[in-house]
């Protein structure tokens, strides 16, 4: 009994460390309990087969779009959008990020575009991008870095801003000049927020392929959910959004790892 309390103290004390074990424990008992709940209203009769399909049904309906190598196709098409879009956004947004963040002059230039871009929604402007640019590949990943490159440039800017100004303060003081403070003070400092940033918005690249492969889009995870929803395959639409966010969680580990090996110093 002591022993299960003083646990229960841990888990209820913030900024306290569990073991690993216990973190996968819980991690796997939310997976189960979701899981549970999915086949108790499906299996059950709940909810109607129509708008609730069974796990078994989804996992055939992978099993027979993977069978044929239709479902490695859409999958491979999604994750270039995605890939592209958000390295292209990466890119640009993270130095120029920086520099609106550590520049007073840049901020002022860029705030109030970038301010208002970044709440216009996105799906507003696909049919413009289609006009534009057309409805091949170049179409998509635009939609992807619309959505995700403004969001990153201010949240990019912030992590500059908050760098530390006794470091800069201390780097003049030994010499250095205003490139060296840039590129061996501030971006090192913001690296870790950076990742962050990163790992955050490429959440929001996951969340905007639907979005970019609805409308003129002959293949990828958002177009079979649209094929599947005019033909009433509610499990091919629930398996379109399992595998996105399959791929949205490897991503993050991803970053999460990243973090871990090259800014282990800021854990």
């Amino acid at each position: 009994m002591a022993t299960a309390k003083s646990w229960l103290n841990r888990c209820l004390t913030p900024k306290v460390g569990l073991p690993a074990r216990l973190v996968f424990a819980a991690s796997t008992l939310c997976w189960l309990l979701v899981l549970g709940l999915w086949a108790g209203l499906s299996y059950g009769g709940v909810v109607p087969a129509m708008f609730l399909p069974t796990p078994g049904a989804v996992v055939d309906a992978a099993l027979r779009l993977g069978a044929d190598g239709t479902l490695g196709k859409h999958v491979l098409a999604s994750v270039e959008v995605v890939l592209i879009g958000f390295a292209v956004s990466s890119l640009v947004a993270v130095p120029l990020g920086l520099l609106m963040g550590s520049f007073r002059i840049v901020q002022a230039l860029l705030e109030p575009l970038v301010n208002f871009i970044r709440y216009l929604p996105v799906t507003s402007f696909v049919p413009l991008f289609i006009l534009w640019i057309g409805i091949g590949l170049e179409q998509r990943v635009t939609v992807i870095i619309f959505g995700v490159f403004f969001q990153q440039l201010v949240m990019i800017a912030d992590v500059s801003k908050g760098v530390a100004k006794d470091l800069i303060n201390a780097s003049y003081t030994l010499g250095a000049n205003r490139r060296d403070v840039v590129l061996h003070v501030l971006a090192p400092a913001s690296l870790p927020g950076v990742l962050d940033t990163l790992r955050v918005t490429m959440g929001w690249a996951w969340t905007y392929l639907v979005v970019a492969e609805l409308v003129a889009a002959s293949s990828g995870l958002g177009y079979i959910s649209l094929k599947a929803m005019r033909g009433f395959q509610v499990d091919v639409i629930f398996l379109a959004i399992a595998i996105i966010g399959l791929l949205g969680l490897i991503t993050d580990q991803l970053f999460r790892l990243l973090r871990l090996r090259i800014a282990a110093w800021a854990q």
